[in-house]
């Protein structure tokens, strides 16, 4: 019943304006499943590789539907994501491009789901247990690559961590992005939005923490539970060897001192939440600052890991971080994705479950989280191709009761 006879691929438009890779697979029976694949503008060095949509597309065509149609079944995602790899003949998906592998991959997972009738996170990990959420963390204030003129650390995040269920936590985000607003106008900081829905006013990371921590304080006061926030720094971004060090705009921090000062920012404002602090060949200074800080905090690797277990592994090795960031399209495939998290659970890693700058109103990211277990979910907390992760995990908690 599973067993997949068609294989549609197409360009479609991500939230930046830019064609991304969209999948149709259907099987035997009438399943059907589409899937989008998002795209990283602060993306790491060791991702897998997207293609051009079109190129990816055409290569797909050429080398992996031949592989799929009458030949593996969606209800099999390891039958069906071997097959990807085998097509693509890479190790980083260079072949038929990773964009076009993850838009299959969980195009597949759905048409297997639908076949049979089951919700896409029960399909994805067995029964579902029902006792847990991730907490979303939503995208506040935002700059790095995802704003221009706007603060240094790339993302300032409201973290919910007492609300008593998901739909409450996704709206408590809410609340805390337009109080930061507010705050802003009263300050006179006129701004935009970054590519993730963040604001992305001209102040200094000072002052955006001054305004993120007021916002969340108040916001906690009025729902009546605990919102703490969190960073995502992205490091890799700011960090020039030829300069010696992490580039703000102020100053040159060492790796020394990075590390001294982003501990520092975990002790002050209780940071929940820490995402590449460090450059994403320092396992060394993750190691520094997981041992300093991370009884207290979430440490977590994004482009030190890219949902590759290879490098997790590495991480585990060295005690660097204590969490790792989940991506699909940086691996390629669900499977690989799972390996990855198997990996972290097995070594008492969290796993934090993320959206990217260019994404799609594809919500496979939700389920996947509720799915494995995971801690947290990096989804943004407006826009509409956000909203549309949140709105999904929402309905899914509703079902489950």
């Amino acid at each position: 019943m599973t067993l997949v006879t068609d294989v549609r691929l197409r360009r479609v438009l991500d939230s930046r304006g830019n064609a991304t890779v969209e999948a149709d697979v259907l099987t035997e029976e009438g399943g059907f499943g589409r899937a989008a694949a998002p795209s990283g503008a602060s993306t790491g060095e060791y991702e897998a590789i997207e293609l051009p949509a079109a190129e990816a597309i055409a290569k797909a065509r050429e080398d992996a539907i031949p592989r799929l149609v009458g030949e593996v079944h969606a209800g099999n995602q390891r039958e069906v994501d071997a097959a990807l790899a085998a097509a693509d003949g890479t190790d980083d998906f260079s072949g038929i491009g990773a964009n076009s592998a993850v838009a299959i991959s969980m195009a597949a997972a759905k048409a297997g789901a639908s076949v049979t009738g089951a919700p896409l996170y029960q399909h994805l990990g067995g029964t579902f247990r029902g006792n847990t959420f991730p907490i979303p963390l939503g995208n506040i204030v935002g700059g790095g690559e995802h704003a221009a003129d706007a603060t240094d650390i790339q993302e300032f995040l409201a973290a919910p961590v007492g609300a008593p269920s998901v739909s409450e936590a996704i709206f408590a985000n809410a609340a805390v992005h337009a109080k930061v607003h507010d705050i802003l106008i009263e300050r006179d900081e006129p701004c935009g939005k970054g590519d993730e829905g963040a604001w992305a006013p001209s102040i200094d990371d000072a002052e955006a923490f001054e305004i993120v921590d007021e916002a969340t304080k108040a916001v906690a006061d009025e729902v009546g539970f605990e919102i703490r926030f969190g960073l995502d720094v992205a490091a890799a971004e700011m960090y020039d060897e030829d300069e010696g060090g992490y580039v703000y705009s102020d100053q040159v921090r060492s790796t020394e001192e990075q590390v001294e000062y982003i501990a520092d920012l975990v002790r002050e404002y209780d940071l929940k939440y820490v995402e590449d602090p460090l450059d994403e060949d320092d396992y060394e200074g993750f190691a520094d600052l997981t041992e300093q800080v991370g009884d207290r905090t979430l440490v977590c690797g994004d482009d030190l890991f890219v949902t590759n277990t290879d490098r997790l592994g590495e991480g585990i090795q060295q005690g660097a971080a204590n969490s790792i960031l989940i991506k699909p399209n940086q691996i390629g495939t669900l499977s690989d994705a799972f390996d990855a998290i198997e990996l972290a659970v097995e070594n008492a890693y969290g796993h934090v479950v993320s959206h990217r700058s260019g994404e799609t109103t594809d919500a496979t990211i939700a389920h996947l989280a509720v799915a494995t277990d995971a801690p947290f979910i990096k989804t943004g907390a407006v826009a509409g191709e956000r909203t549309a992760k949140l709105n999904e995990l929402i309905r899914i908690e509703d079902n489950a009761v």
